[in-house]
């Protein structure tokens, strides 16, 4: 038998959730096969299978969260399985590190590795019959808030998993509330639950009252984070907290790079991807990056670690959370190939499909809120890069020539950089060189 356990699908990642099990009990199962598809903090991924043979035993269900390399599953011969299971019972198995002994003879391995998320949260999600309630991690979370008895709703998720619209129709309608022992010498209307609010109570008609939740304010929702939101909170407190942040601004004359790139639209075959002024961005920081170590960098424990490939991170908007897709190798590419590369990887964002080397690959960021006619902002430092390249819209401005009055097509860029590797003498001949780059077209197409 071979023992899967929660993968690491990132760099970053410490836990992760069962989505769904696209494999079931008695399968059989292939190496590089899907079997499980996991929510990870930069996305849903489906894992592969690293080992062939029958789905014997699924350890954790749909909904749970378990740290990296906890148990999820077992894959091996079906009636070597059992046969090994047998043995278990009447030697004894082993139970795994940290686990509580069994408390009565003919526990079971799999009674021993149940997650600890379920056994915390048994009382909300028991059907009274042992069988676990099927719901998602919001949809527990609310049921507890409101004192809601998951075993009494009826899941509209896959399945007929309970998710969050399940608990919080029951909440308006009035159900059932989950069994809790009453505080010594307090009668049930002082009672408290987690969070200090009133814990549901029976009223005398056997309804179930529920804390108000109007105040000055107004009625106040809550929303759960996805693991995504919650890291990207994280990291982004932490890159502040952290890097000291100094900011350069500078504006760069895209006259020129107007002028060629409708050239270039004009003599590209329909159907073809002709390049953005993000695309130029980024071919731009790449070549500069070549010339500026540092900035290609990043500062870790009281060193600086140099990196000897440019990887420009681009930052994508996608379901409510901002992630960052690599472009590798962007100094060794053309701008057609960076704009087939750049669209590739928005797409695999958007659709759950990105993997997490093209995540976690970068070794510098562009962020570009241009095309929401933002002229300039200082972005967070996608730590432990060197710098981030905020990149505002291109516009139409008033500019002095030659003691004459012109119009100018201008674009504002704000340089952050981590003040622990990139002083402000060479950040700035970085900026620079940057936007020489951009007045210079002909020079992002050698």
């Amino acid at each position: 038998m071979s023992e899967i356990v929660m993968p690491r699908l990132s760099d970053s990642m410490e836990e992760g959730t069962i989505l769904t099990w696209l494999k079931q009990v008695g399968d059989e199962v292939a190496v590089g096969e899907e079997l499980v598809e996991i929510e990870t903090d930069k996305a849903n991924m489906a894992y592969e299978a690293d080992v062939a043979g029958t789905l014997t035993e699924i350890l954790a269900q749909e909904g749970d969260t378990l740290a990296i390399g906890a148990p999820i599953a077992v894959v091996g011969d079906a009636n070597g399985a059992a046969a090994g299971q047998g043995a278990a019972a009447t030697q004894g198995a082993a139970a795994p590190e940290g686990a509580p002994p069994p408390s009565a003879a003919g526990s079971s391995a799999a009674d021993l590795e149940a997650p600890i998320g379920d056994l915390k949260s048994a009382a909300p999600e028991g059907t009274g019959s042992g069988e676990r309630v099927k719901a998602s991690p919001v949809a527990r979370r609310l049921a507890k808030e409101h004192g809601i008895d998951l075993a009494t709703l009826t899941g509209s998720g896959p399945g007929g998993r309970i998710v969050k619209k399940d608990v919080q129709s029951a909440a308006q309608d009035g159900v059932p509330a989950a069994a809790a022992p009453q505080a010594a010498g307090l009668p049930p209307s002082t009672q408290q639950v987690e969070g200090g609010r009133p814990a549901a109570t029976a009223d005398a008609a056997g309804g179930t009252a529920s804390a108000a939740t109007e105040t000055a304010k107004g009625e106040t929702s809550v929303e759960e984070l996805s693991k995504l939101q919650e890291v990207i909170a994280r990291r982004m407190a932490e890159s502040k907290a952290t890097a000291p942040h100094f900011y350069l601004e500078a504006t760069v004359d895209m006259s020129a790079a107007v002028e060629g790139r409708a050239r270039l639209k004009a003599a590209t075959p329909e159907g073809q991807v002709v390049p953005s002024f993000n695309d130029m961005v980024v071919k731009a920081c790449a070549l500069a990056l070549k010339e500026f170590p540092r900035a290609n960098g990043a500062y870790r424990d009281g060193r600086f670690e140099l990196y000897s490939r440019v990887n420009v991170g681009v930052a994508v908007a996608a379901q409510d959370a901002l992630v960052v897709p690599t472009v590798f190798d962007a100094d060794r590419k053309g701008l057609a190939q960076i704009a087939a590369d750049a669209r590739a990887v928005a797409a695999k964002v958007r659709d759950g499909s990105i993997t997490p080397p093209e995540l976690s690959g970068g070794t510098f960021t562009v962020s570009n809120l241009g095309m929401f006619g933002i002229r300039n902002f200082g972005a967070v430092i996608n730590s432990p890069q060197a710098a981030i390249l905020a990149v505002g819209a291109i516009e139409e401005r008033p500019v002095a020539r030659d003691g004459a009055l012109a119009i100018a097509h201008l674009m504002d860029v704000t340089l952050a950089c981590d003040h622990r590797i990139l002083y402000g003498a060479d950040a700035a001949e970085f900026l620079a060189r940057i936007r020489a780059l951009l007045e210079e077209p002909l020079s992002l197409a050698l």
